[in-house]
């Protein structure tokens, strides 16, 4: 579909083109139509003469991604958001939009409009998924996903202007991210004219080759088709159902995806055929599987029951493939409301009834998005949508590199953990980072699509500090890595929190020392045995030499575990800050390199008289 078919009117004519608007959608309300003209007249009045690089009126796009929307008979603040989805190309404020449109209008705009401004770079389909579950922690409304997939929709639609290079671009992204997120959604309809569309501009001979297949066949596939839609006709009113049937050719990319499973030209694939059986209830739908294939013979492993057993997205339908005169005829039974759904999958939620009644489809009916969210609290009047809730991201976020990578984190991540994602060595530099332009604490965590810019500095290291705000495996191991590698001091904090957690189970107290001060010491807690393990008194206690300090078996000390000195080796010890003493090997290289430690360090020696058995 082009652009100069949707609207017949003259496209310089904003009026005309809004009375035209309103004749293709009668359902909506002399209200609603008064929101849509004051949110029209605002987007004509500010785009003024601005035209976009197709040399169309800047404000014809913004009219054919309501118009799409308004075919499934969406309502207005969906079609008001839709019209100024990309207001914020000019100078209006969140405030102005608010004060017209009231907050959530307001809100679905800000967020369509990030997220069409994305800088997105599908390199890897793990990539595209990444994308398309960033996009879902974006949104909170559904009305955000429908525009934002209206507004992809009409843009592939209208792309026969744009070079070579720029169309490939385009539809290689809506191969990658939208179809598959219309997919997800269940939105068949708009999910098949995506793949349909990218594939004329990714593989235009191919497309073109089955373009023409399918055209050359016209003739002999619409005998074909009447013939057998005529018997099922016949034998459904003897059973006295009122049924409708549709014939169709497969779309294009179905086609072009079963050449490359089975390696064949278009011209040798003889299943391109369907029809769709559309009736009033689930048990007319079995009835139905039965009357098909009393008249033709079915083909193993080719029945699948999708009403008694959905698809994750919510799809119900029973497929079958007979052999009608020959050839494989691939043939879809369901229900009305089940076309519904598997035409227009999220939006059937906010459909009219019969075109005129307000009543909502049920919900409980209409079960869809695969895990990703679901619709959890019931409608209030006035409201015409529920919030959409994700709960496929609970503990992800994902955010961008300045080049349009996705990066997908813990919730919490911090820069730093960014940083390292990239690359260890750039972790190992960090000083600063900035969140969409602006500088941000290198503590605070990160939040869904922010674009992330690193700042280094080569004289930069990591620090302990770090250590403590990190969320990732990756960045900890590499940060604690280093710290072990070039901080002298660093195993012997490590080692006092070990004792510190192990003293926890202990009894801690102080006697007084004859130089005025306090000596701590620690008395460990008694524990029952476990059964059939044997008495301590039975155990022949290994022998440990304790530690004297300046003479004192008093004082509290560990054994640092960098070098852990065993006697007989020559130690030495120092004064930590608040866990007493560390013993080292004399010649232990982090030892040496303690600050200050000539002013620190104390007399320490094996106690060669009295053996301890208590760990220290």
């Amino acid at each position: 579909m082009s652009s100069e078919k949707v609207f017949e009117s003259d496209f310089k004519n904003p009026a005309a083109l809004l009375d035209e608007f309103f004749t293709k959608h009668e359902y909506l309300s002399p209200e609603e139509k008064q929101a849509v003209t004051q949110a029209w007249t605002l987007l004509v009045t500010k785009a003024g003469d601005k035209t976009r690089e197709c040399g169309k009126p800047y404000y014809l796009h913004p009219l054919r991604v309501a118009n799409i929307l308004a075919e499934s008979k969406l309502d207005s603040p969906t079609l008001v958001a839709a019209i100024l989805h990309s207001i914020k190309d000019f100078d209006v404020s969140d405030e102005e939009l608010s004060n017209q449109f009231g907050a959530n209008v307001c809100n679905i705009i800000i967020t369509v409009n990030k997220i069409l401004n994305l800088p997105i770079n599908t390199k890897t389909m793990h990539q595209s998924d990444a994308i398309r579950n960033m996009l879902f922690a974006m949104c909170d409304d559904a009305r955000i996903i429908l525009i934002t997939l209206a507004d992809r929709l009409d843009r592939i639609r209208n792309i026969k202007k744009f070079s070579a290079a720029d169309q490939h671009v385009i539809a290689s992204a809506v191969i990658e991210i939208w179809a598959p997120l219309a997919d997800r959604l269940g939105m068949q309809a708009e999910k098949n004219e995506f793949e349909d569309l990218s594939l004329k501009y990714t593989n235009p001979a191919v497309f073109q080759q089955i373009k023409a297949i399918v055209a050359q066949k016209k003739d002999e596939r619409s005998s074909y088709l009447d013939k057998a839609v005529n018997s099922i006709y016949k034998s459904a009113d003897k059973m006295g159902m009122k049924i409708e049937i549709q014939s169709r050719a497969k779309h294009f990319y179905s086609i072009y995806q079963k050449m490359r499973k089975r390696n064949k030209e278009a011209g040798e694939l003889f299943d391109l055929l369907a029809l769709r059986i559309l009736c009033n209830t689930p048990a007319e739908c079995y009835t139905l599987v039965g009357i098909v294939h009393g008249l033709w013979k079915p083909l193993d492993g080719r029945f699948k029951d999708y009403i008694a057993m959905p698809k994750a997205n919510g799809y119900q339908s029973l497929h079958t493939t007979v052999m009608c005169e020959g050839k494989p005829l691939e043939i879809k039974i369901r229900t009305h409301e089940m076309h519904n759904m598997a035409e227009h999958g999220i939006a059937s939620h906010w459909l009219y009834k019969k075109g005129s009644s307000r009543e909502l489809i049920e919900e409980d009916r209409l079960a869809i998005i695969n895990k990703l969210q679901q619709f959890k609290e019931s409608l209030t009047e006035g409201d015409n949508f529920e919030t959409l809730k994700n709960e496929l991201l609970g503990d992800e976020i994902y955010v961008f590199t300045p080049k349009g990578d996705v990066r997908k984190l813990p919730t919490g991540a911090t820069a730093i953990d960014f940083a390292y994602s990239i690359h260890s060595a750039i972790g190992e530099k960090i000083i600063a980072a900035k969140a969409d332009g602006k500088i941000i604490p290198l503590s605070r965590p990160l939040q869904n699509t922010q674009i992330i810019e690193v700042i280094t500095n080569p004289q930069a290291h990591p620090t302990e500090a770090q250590l403590k705000l990190v969320k990732t495996s990756k960045a900890h191991q590499k940060i604690h890595s280093w710290l072990m590698a070039n901080d002298p001091t660093f195993s012997e904090r490590l080692a006092l929190k070990a004792e510190e957690t192990a003293a926890a189970n202990g009894i801690e107290g102080t006697v007084g020392s004859s130089g005025g001060g306090t000596i701590h010491f620690t008395k460990a807690k008694k524990s029952r045995p476990k059964k059939g393990a044997k008495d301590a008194s039975e155990i022949k206690p290994r022998k440990k030499y304790g530690v004297l300090v300046q003479g004192d078996r008093r004082v509290l000390y560990n054994i640092a575990q960098c070098c852990k000195p065993e006697y007989p080796d020559i130690i030495a010890g120092y004064v930590t800050r608040t866990k007493g003493v560390s013993i080292h090997r004399a010649d232990c290289l982090i030892y040496q390199r303690i600050p200050q430690k000539e002013e620190r360090s104390v007399e320490v020696s094996w106690d060669c008289e009295k053996n301890s058995n208590e760990g220290n």
